[in-house]
This record gives C-alpha cells, structure tokens and sequence, in this order.
C-alpha cells in the first residue's frame, strides 16, 4: 500500500505544509537523497504529487489540496494503532 510507507507519509506530510525540493524533503524527513527521489518518484507516478521545475531545482507539491486532510487522518490512525489506542470515526 503507498501510503504504508513512513518515508511516503512524512513527504506527504512535509508537501502539506508547502511546496519543496528534494535537499529540503530529505532534510525534513531524515531519509538518504536516492530513498526520497525513489519514494517521490512513487508518489508522483500514482498522481498523488506535482512538479514544476524552478531554475535547476525541482520542486513537489501535493497535486490536489484535499490530500492534506487525507495525509492527516492516515498520521492520526497510526498515531492511535502505535499508541495502543483504537482509532476513531
């Protein structure tokens, strides 16, 4: 599942706060370079990120704005399945 993945979901999360390049995604989320442009790569060939280039630069942003709340609830259902809790409606 795409959005199983936690370097997939901390983009995603990372991309609902703004638009960003690579070196600001791989900072923000911590993972190697090649490991966020595969998983971007992933994102971006299910329909889920945009880009548009800036100069040399690459810069992602969530395709549509509704996948923010989207990204939200899947980081709140896992937050409740690692917190022990059940989550909730």
């Amino acid at each position: 599942m795409l959005l199983a993945d936690r370097t997939r979901l901390a983009l995603l999360e990372q991309l609902g706060r703004g638009e960003a390049d690579v070196t600001t995604l791989t900072e923000a989320c911590g993972a190697p370079r090649p490991s966020v442009s595969q998983h971007l790569a992933k994102l971006r060939l299910a329909g889920l990120v945009t880009t548009r280039k800036d100069g040399r630069r690459v810069v992602y942003s969530l395709r549509h704005g509704h996948l923010r709340r989207l990204v939200e609830e899947a980081l709140n259902v896992a937050d409740h399945q690692i917190g022990g809790l059940p989550p909730h409606d």
